[in-house]
C-alpha cells in the first residue's frame, strides 16, 4: 500500500491548507468528534462528498470553546458556508449516562479523553460562528441537528426545547443522511443562487421570518403541527405532533411540515427518495484514507475508530421502527443497500492495509440482517405510512430473503487475506423465526442462522429481545417474547448439531414506558428459567425523536393519545434495574420484600428458592468469550489468551 502523505487528509490547519496550494476555502466544517477519515464518520463523508464536487474543503475537529475561540477564526471565512455537526452521536449521549452522570470516556476523542466536546455542541459552535461571521451562512447536519429539528424534549435539562435552528441561529438544517440535499445545495450555489434563497431543497429545514413569503411548491402537500408555544403549555398536544412527524419522516411521498416558533415559522421540507445502489456506492467509494488524522498519532487511539476500523457497512436504514430507537428517524425506514461489488472493493482495501490481521470486525449496518430487503410491489410502499415494516407483524409486501446476505458473507470470506469475518451488528433474531417471518423460506432462514453461528461469531451471539412482557414489547414495536424462545430452540439445535459451544447473549431494557416492577420481576424469573444470568442490560434513555421519549415526557402515547405510565423517579428506575441482578447477594432481601408485597410468591420461588441449585446447574461459559477481532491490547483476558497459546 502506498505511503500516505499529510495532504491525503482534508486539511485541518492553515499550514495544511497551504500545502494544498489553496488561498481560500469554499466550505469549513466543524465537528464535535476527532477527525477520522472513514466512511462511518459523517464529517468525513460530507467532506469527501464536497471535495468530489470540486470544492476546497477543510475540517476543524473539536474546536476549543474555552479559550479565545481562535479555532473558529484560524481558517478565515469560507466562500460558500460553514458546516456544523455535534458528531456521530448526540453530544448529550456522548457526555452523560442514562442517570445523567458525566461519562469518564468519550469514544470519539483520542485516548477516550473527555472535555473536548461541549454539551449541545452544534448549538454552541453555530452561535460562535454567527457571532464572529454574521454574514456567512451556517448549515447544520448530523444526528444532533437531525433529531432536534422540531420541538423536542431534552432529557438532560428536563425541558421542552424549540427547533435547534432557533437556539443555534443557523441558516439551514439538513436532516438524515446528508449527501443528496448537500449535492443540491452546492449545485445551486455554484449556479449563483444566494444561500438565503435556498428554501425548497428536499430534506432541509429553515426558519422563515414573519414578513417572509412562504415559498410555493406545487409538488408538495403541506401540514401544520401544533406550535412550540402551545407544546410548552399542553403535553398532550405536544404528543399529538409526533405521530405526524414520524409518519412524514418515513413516507416516500411526504408532506411539508410547518410549525410556528415565536414570530417565525419552521418549514421542514419532505425527505429525498431512498438512495439508489449507485448513489450509496458512490458515497462509500470516495477516497477515504480510513484512518484518523496524523495529528492524533501521539495522543492515543480513538476508541470508536478502533471498534470499526476493520468493519464494513453494507447498508443504511432500518425498518424495525423500535419506539426507543433513533435510527429510522435519522436514516429512514427504507433500506439503501450497497452493491456486492462496492462492498468487496472495500473489503479488499481493508485487507491490504498494513496492520490488517485477517479479521473483519463486522459486516453489517444499523441491523445486521436487512441487506437488500425492500417492498416487493413498490406502489404499495409508496402509499405506506406505517413507521415499522415488521411490527406488529411482518408486512406481506416485504421481501425478507436472507439469501443475498448469506451469499455476500461467503463472497467476503473468499478473499485470500480474510481469515474470518464477524457479524458485530445486532441481528434481528425475530426475522429468523419462521413462525414470525411467515412469508420467508424456512430453509433460507436456517441457512443464514447456521452460516452466522458457524463462521461469523466468536463464542457469543448477541441479540436484543429487549423485554419479556408482551404489553411492553408491543409498545416497543417488538414481537412477543415467545419468538425469542423459538429462536433459542433453533440456536440450541444448531449449537448441538455443529458442536459449537456458543453462548446466546440477550440484551434487555429496564424503565421503558409501560414497564412496571412486576414486569421486571417476570423478566428476571423467565430469563433465569431459560438459563441466563443477564449482563447486557441498560436503563431506558430518553433521546429526542422517539415514541418512547414523547411518552416519557408527556405521559401520552402519540398514536392513541391515551395516558401511558413511565418510570421517572430515581427510586422507580433503580428498583426496576435491580431485578436484572437478582443473583447478587445485596439484592436478595430487597427482592424477597418486594415480591412478598406484590403477592408474587410464585416468582420468589423461581428467583430465590430455598435450595437454589442455580450456581451448580447454570450453563458453563463458552470456551471463547473474547472476540478475535478485538486488538490484543484491549482484551480483558490477555493472560488467559497467552496461557492458551502456550498450551497449543
Amino acid at each position: 500500500m502506498q505511503e500516505l502523505k499529510l495532504s491525503d487528509w482534508l486539511p485541518t490547519t492553515r499550514k495544511e491548507v497551504k500545502i494544498r496550494g489553496w488561498e481560500t476555502l469554499d466550505v469549513i466544517l466543524f465537528s464535535g468528534d476527532a477527525f477520522v477519515d472513514h466512511p462511518t464518520f459523517g464529517p468525513a463523508v460530507i467532506g469527501r462528498l464536497l471535495e468530489s464536487m470540486g470544492l476546497k474543503v477543510a475540517i476543524i475537529p473539536q474546536p476549543s470553546v474555552s479559550d479565545n475561540l481562535q479555532d473558529f477564526e484560524k481558517l478565515g471565512t469560507p466562500n460558500l458556508f460553514f458546516g456544523v455537526t455535534g458528531g456521530c452521536m448526540d453530544p448529550m449521549v456522548s457526555n452523560y449516562t442514562a442517570s445523567k452522570k458525566r461519562r469518564d470516556k468519550d469514544a470519539y476523542t483520542p485516548n477516550g479523553d473527555i472535555g473536548f466536546r461541549p454539551d449541545y455542541a452544534t448549538t454552541v459552535y453555530s452561535n460562535i460562528l454567527k457571532e464572529k461571521f454574521p454574514n456567512t451562512p451556517v448549515l447544520l447536519g448530523g444526528i444532533e441537528a437531525s433529531l432536534r429539528r422540531v420541538t423536542h424534549y431534552d432529557y438532560w435539562s428536563d425541558k421542552l426545547m424549540p427547533t435547534i435552528l432557533e437556539s443555534s441561529k443557523a441558516d439551514m438544517l439538513v436532516y438524515g443522511m446528508g449527501e443528496q440535499p448537500l449535492r443540491e445545495v452546492v449545485r445551486l450555489l455554484q449556479k449563483g443562487v444566494p444561500f438565503s434563497s435556498l428554501k425548497t431543497i428536499e430534506q432541509t429545514a429553515v426558519l422563515i421570518n414573519k414578513n417572509e413569503t412562504i415559498p410555493k411548491n406545487s409538488n408538495w402537500e403541506d401540514v401544520e403541527i401544533v406550535s412550540h408555544e402551545v407544546c410548552l403549555k399542553d403535553k398532550k398536544k405536544f404528543a399529538s405532533n409526533f405521530k405526524i412527524i414520524e409518519q412524514e419522516s418515513n413516507k416516500l411521498k411526504a408532506r411539508r411540515i410547518f410549525q410556528k416558533v415565536g414570530n417565525k415559522t419552521l418549514m421542514i421540507n419532505p425527505p429525498y427518495p431512498t438512495m439508489t445502489e449507485k448513489e450509496i456506492d458512490a458515497s462509500f467509494d470516495l477516497p477515504y484514507t480510513r484512518l484518523p488524522h496524523p495529528k492524533y498519532n501521539k495522543r492515543g487511539p480513538i476508541p470508536a475508530f478502533e471498534m470499526i476500523k476493520t468493519s464494513i457497512n453494507i447498508h443504511r436504514g432500518c425498518f424495525g421502527g423500535c419506539s426507543f430507537c433513533t435510527i429510522s428517524a435519522h436514516q429512514g425506514k427504507f433500506i439503501a443497500s450497497r452493491s456486492k461489488e462496492s462492498i468487496l472493493r472495500e473489503v479488499d482495501k481493508v485487507a491490504n492495509m498494513p496492520d490488517f490481521k485477517g479479521y473483519l470486525s463486522d459486516i453489517g449496518g444499523p441491523s445486521a440482517n436487512m441487506y437488500q430487503m425492500k417492498g416487493k410491489v413498490q406502489s404499495i410502499c409508496d402509499k405506506c405510512v406505517a413507521p415499522s415494516c415488521i411490527s406488529p407483524v411482518i408486512c406481506s409486501n416485504l421481501d425478507t430473503s436472507h439469501k443475498p446476505l448469506t451469499e455476500l458473507y461467503q463472497a467476503v470470506d473468499k478473499h485470500p487475506k480474510v481469515k474470518k469475518s464477524f457479524i458485530g451488528s445486532g441481528i434481528r433474531h425475530d426475522m429468523l423465526v419462521p413462525e414470525f417471518n411467515k412469508n420467508a423460506d424456512a430453509k433460507e432462514l436456517d441457512d443464514y442462522t447456521e452460516e452466522v453461528m458457524t463462521k461469523h461469531v466468536s463464542g457469543r451471539l448477541k441479540v436484543a429481545p429487549e423485554h419479556t412482557s408482551d404489553p411492553v414489547l408491543k409498545l416497543m414495536r417488538k414481537p412477543s417474547f415467545t419468538y425469542f424462545h423459538k429462536f433459542k430452540e433453533r440456536f440450541d439445535k444448531i449449537n448441538i448439531k455443529k458442536n459449537l459451544n456458543l453462548q446466546l447473549i440477550p440484551y434487555f431494557i429496564s424503565n421503558h414506558p409501560a414497564c412496571e416492577v412486576e414486569d421486571m420481576a417476570n423478566l428476571a424469573a423467565e430469563t433465569k428459567n431459560m438459563g441466563f444470568q443477564l449482563e447486557q442490560v441498560q436503563g431506558f434513555t430518553p433521546t429526542p425523536m422517539t415514541v418512547a421519549t414523547v411518552i416519557y415526557y408527556s405521559g401520552y402515547h402519540p398514536y392513541t393519545l391515551k395516558p401511558t405510565k413511565t418510570p421517572k423517579t430515581k427510586k422507580e428506575k433503580d428498583e426496576q434495574h435491580r431485578f436484572f441482578f437478582w443473583y447478587k447477594k445485596e439484592n436478595k432481601n430487597w427482592i424477597r420484600k418486594t415480591l412478598n408485597k406484590l403477592g408474587r410468591k410464585d416468582l420468589l420461588n423461581v428467583l430465590l428458592p430455598e435450595n437454589d441449585k442455580w450456581r451448580k446447574n447454570k450453563p458453563k461459559k463458552a470456551k471463547h468469550t473474547f472476540d478475535d477481532a478485538i486488538p490484543f491490547n484491549q482484551r480483558k483476558n490477555k493472560a488467559k489468551f497467552k496461557a492458551k497459546k502456550k498450551r497449543r
